[in-house]
């Protein structure tokens, strides 16, 4: 199939901006929790529709009584918290524009944002942030304000703003409609500049109210439950972002979590409760090996491995069942997974906090047989695909015909087509408006409204998408064999002791690969086989270790013919860090950044 379109859905067409939810919620329900929010002592505590609402009132007439009008562009450089979405509703409702910038971002990473967008003002979340954008203020004429939130950003505003009248807050909200420029999003830049996405109050709430429309009964753990979910996705992304305005609109309580690292995430997921959540893979495998190394710590690895058999099959057959094409799962089957529900499954959930029953995922491709995995364990995860010239999600898999191992059908009002040198271009309400103070690269993009992806991937029968690489990523041996790299290095990755894996081999002889490990899982291996801890130096040059990896190696060898296969590898002492410029903050590869980095390692590959 070389083309899909999902129809839309009968969803009344947006007027207004983003904000105007806002103040609607707190008049149709002002009692109805929108938000949870930690207060000082680290408890969650509820946020009412009305509250948050005088809270984004109170903000927006600050940042007027500060110099902020329509149209005025506002960097927010955070983690995710509250106060992000509070800035972000606020800015909204007086029509400014929010340019988001990631946390860890450099100076010069900084400066390109704030200057390319022309930013008048900015948000920062502490000292040191604050400190960056000093580095770099002499070059930017046009920065006049900067604010502070771990210095009472928010208070001095709510103060600033306290003689201004509702009505003047109201005159700029009304003032504003979908096609208003809501946030420039800069792309992670995995080669050249980051380049500015001009994304609109119309593209985002299209992208929201279909995603709740259409995926609703996934926000449930049960049937007329309150739906929530805790967001811990970067608000710099557009991901995490589409998730904040859906939720807002869609009346979902969810709070704010900065950390994805285990130690944080799940003392919160167990104290909020989120009935779903949504996150990248990264963050399925941690849970995934986390629970494979308690099992085997407490030594009933086999046990455990028996429990992911198991449930990789019980949703194997009930994906069958839902397409025609099996009866299901058999009787004996049932049985074990009844079993392995009460010994396994359900501690798994309980660390998630107990109610969380689906997920929702993308960012990077998430291998089958774990979103079997967790499916079988009682979590099902739909997998979808988008980009931030997408405003999110492109595609998604719809909650009754899940087909795991691809990225779901276009979601509705989205057409899916696949161009003659496979690559996938969309069109939709959703795609956004062009690269800002950047025609040549819009025109690049955009076909008469279509968006060329720069992905590469192919349509099933059925209208499923399975995306299998990137163009600009496709390597070509001296032999003239062209190879995508993406599918054996997610291959590689599925081994526990393996962190990150890059493949190298253009126009070279043959394919190569460069592999980190996951410290973590590598100091439980360790203690498992009674060795020494060992120095970075020492695990790469470790006989077993290097079996370990090479088996790894092996099974990704098994997905390619001979000639695209991974010939040699070499273990890295040292991981690929968004610090030294390695991975962008939404941690993919930069690929020419890494092989420059470790050029004499690549060298090493093809010594005779």
């Amino acid at each position: 199939m070389r083309e899909f379109t999902n129809p839309p859905l009968a969803l009344a067409p947006p007027v207004g901006g983003l904000a105007d939810v806002v103040f609607e919620h707190a008049q149709n329900d002002p009692v109805h929790i929108a938000l949870g929010r930690k207060d000082e002592n680290g408890r969650w505590r509820d946020v009412t529709s009305a509250e948050f609402r005088d809270e984004v009132m109170a903000l927006a007439k600050g940042l007027l009584a500060q110099g902020i009008r329509f149209g005025d562009r506002v960097a927010i450089m955070s983690c995710t918290r509250y106060e992000w979405t509070l800035f972000d509703f606020a800015l909204w409702t007086i029509g400014a524009q929010v340019v988001p910038v990631y946390p860890t971002s450099s100076a010069e990473q900084c400066f390109w944002a704030l200057y390319d967008a022309e930013c008048t003002a900015a948000i920062v979340e502490h000292e040191d942030h604050a400190m960056t954008i000093a580095t770099v203020i002499d070059r930017l004429p046009r920065l006049h304000r900067l604010w502070q939130l771990d210095s009472g950003a928010v208070q001095e505003l709510y103060d600033a703003g306290a003689a201004i009248e509702d009505e003047v807050v109201h005159r700029h909200r009304q003032a504003v409609t979908p096609d208003s420029v809501a946030t420039i999003i800069y792309t992670s830049g995995t080669t050249g500049r980051p380049k500015g996405c001009v994304i609109t109050h119309g593209n985002f709430m299209y992208e929201a109210d279909t995603v709740i429309e259409r995926w609703e009964p996934v926000f449930h753990s049960k049937k007329g439950d309150e739906a929530a979910t805790l967001l811990f996705l970067p608000l710099a992304h557009v991901f995490g972002r589409m998730v904040q305005v859906a939720a807002i609109r869609g009346g979902v309580r969810f709070g704010h979590q900065p950390q994805m690292n285990a130690a944080a995430l799940l003392p919160d997921l167990a104290a909020f409760k989120p009935t779903f959540f949504l996150g990248v893979p990264y963050i399925f495998e941690k849970v995934f090996n986390a629970s494979r190394r308690r099992a085997e710590k407490e030594g009933k690895a086999g046990p455990f491995e028996k429990a992911v058999d198991v449930a990789v099959k019980y949703a194997d057959a009930m994906e069958a069942k839902a397409w025609g094409v099996g009866p299901g799962p058999t009787a004996g089957l049932r049985m074990q997974h009844q079993l392995f529900d009460k010994l396994v499954y359900s501690k798994m959930r309980a660390a998630m906090g107990g109610r969380i029953r689906h997920a929702m995922t993308g960012g990077s491709a998430m291998d089958r047989k774990l979103g079997l995995f967790f499916a079988g364990a009682g979590v099902h995860i739909y997998e979808g695909y988008g980009l931030t010239e997408s405003t999110a999600a492109a595609t998604a898999n719809p909650p009754e015909r899940t087909r795991y191992g691809t990225v779901g059908q276009p979601i509705p009002g989205m057409t899916v087509h696949i161009a003659d040198d496979g690559e996938v271009w969309l069109y939709g309400p959703n795609v956004f408006q062009g690269y800002l103070n950047n025609e040549k690269a819009t025109d690049e993009a955009l076909h008469d409204g279509w968006l060329a992806t720069g992905d590469l991937g192919f349509l099933d029968e059925d209208g499923y998408l399975t995306i299998t690489g990137r163009k600009k990523e496709i390597l070509v041996t001296s032999g003239g064999k062209s190879v995508s790299p993406g599918v054996l290095e997610e291959r590689v990755r599925d081994h526990p002791l393996v962190s990150q894996c890059i493949v190298v081999g253009n126009d070279r002889p043959y394919v190569a690969a460069l592999v980190t490990l996951d410290q973590e899982a590598v100091e439980h291996w360790l203690g498992m086989r009674d060795k020494p801890r060992m120095s970075p130096a020492q695990l790469v040059r470790d006989a077993d270790l290097e079996t370990e990896v090479r088996r790894a190696v092996v099974a990704a060898n098994t997905l390619v013919s001979q000639a695209e296969s991974i010939r040699t590898f070499r273990i890295l002492a040292q991981p690929f860090t968004e610090e030294h410029g390695l991975l962008t903050p939404s941690l993919k590869l930069k690929r020419k950044a890494i092989e420059t980095a470790y050029a004499n390692e690549v060298e090493a590959l093809y010594r005779a």
